[in-house]
């Protein structure tokens, strides 16, 4: 009896590990002891467009330290041999990290001018991978965009459960397949791939396209709702009040092409505009960071809520975080990896 008493709750401890799904495999949120910053700094400085570290002091998403002394950790010798926009995630198993970014370098013109780059600009993007996120594989350069394509901007991914892929997405400027020169007048729109490995993805697709230009979509999924927010890339002159602001949206379906509405003009009042949007879930309560960047002014603003579903941010009014910041991601890191980094980055301790 005692034998029976002792294996029966070992028996449901084993059917439920090998029925967990592969993303239980995620640290779980209360072994959590801080966060990643990974971002740019920008393009008015030689080293602006390649990757910088910070970490939180402690479990704080609103306070930070750089890393390695404010230097880059990452930078590019491939493409154009310039990296915006960085993007981490880890994969559905917790052992592994993919890095991605913009292949793009706007340091006095390097690349070319804003519209020539958004014309004949790369269609790839910088793909890195890691098991520990101090020690990085070579880049590689990984074409995802069509030849009409004129830009492959601000790459993120969402692993999708369903798919059992990671769903990769970027936003592009087409043009018409009978202008190859790219001469012609059109906008940015959302596209994505999906891969398994970042090495192969599928043909891409537009996956949001509103009939106006839109770039920086980030997302984060919540009781089976992933919640999309995109730049309203329109020239404040149309006449959109919510243009140079962010637009909030759900789907039950990571690929959808039609997101329901949940908020527009997110940041408006706070921010005089924003763009570069990363998205978290807080290690320690039920509350949401979404940090936007007011470009060309303060830089990253963080925001907070409760509820994702209704779509009202409020300002944080206690932050401090790393030198120029843009668009990044911030990424939840175990005790055990936010040591690594402190060890990996001793000049940046503060």
């Amino acid at each position: 009896m005692r034998l029976r008493t002792l294996l029966v709750p070992l028996l449901a401890l084993l059917l439920t590990l090998v029925a967990a799904p592969p993303g239980s495999a995620h640290p779980a949120r209360s072994q959590n002891a801080g966060y990643l910053f990974v971002y740019f700094t920008g393009e008015g400085t030689a080293d602006g467009e390649q990757i910088r570290y910070a970490l939180s002091r402690g479990d704080d998403p609103l306070h930070w330290r750089e890393l390695n002394g404010g230097r880059p950790v990452l930078t590019s010798t491939l493409g154009e041999k310039g990296l915006r926009d960085p993007f981490v995630i880890r994969s559905p198993r917790g052992d592994r990290f993919y890095l991605i970014a913009t292949d793009l370098r706007m340091y006095r013109n390097s690349s070319g001018s804003w519209d020539q780059v958004q014309r004949h600009g790369s269609k790839s993007v910088m793909v890195w991978e890691s098991t520990d996120l101090v020690h990085w594989t070579d880049q590689r350069l990984v074409k995802v965009a069509p030849e009409t394509a004129g830009n492959t901007w601000a790459p993120e991914a969402y692993w999708d459960s369903r798919l059992r892929e990671y769903v990769v997405f970027w936003a592009s400027k087409l043009y018409a397949a009978d202008d190859p020169d790219h001469t012609g007048s059109t906008y940015n729109r959302m596209l994505y791939a999906t891969t398994k490995d970042f090495r192969t993805f599928s043909a891409p697709r537009v996956w949001n396209d509103p009939g106006y230009s839109v770039i920086d979509s980030t997302v984060i999924k919540d009781r089976g709702t992933y919640y999309r927010f995109t730049k309203d890339e329109r020239d404040p002159s149309s006449g959109s009040p919510c243009s140079k602001f962010i637009t909030a949206e759900k789907s039950r379906n990571l690929t959808d092409t039609s997101y329901g509405f949940v908020a527009d003009c997110v940041g408006s009042g706070a921010l005089a505009r924003g763009e570069g949007p990363t998205v978290f879930k807080s290690n320690t309560e039920k509350k949401w960071y979404l940090f936007v960047d007011e470009y060309g002014l303060r830089g990253y603003v963080p925001f907070e809520t409760t509820d994702l579903a209704s779509g009202k941010w409020t300002p944080a009014t206690d932050y401090a975080l790393p030198a120029s910041p843009r668009h990044g991601t911030v990424l939840p890191v175990t005790g055990a990896e936010y040591e690594r980094l402190l060890a990996a980055y001793p000049e940046g301790i503060s």
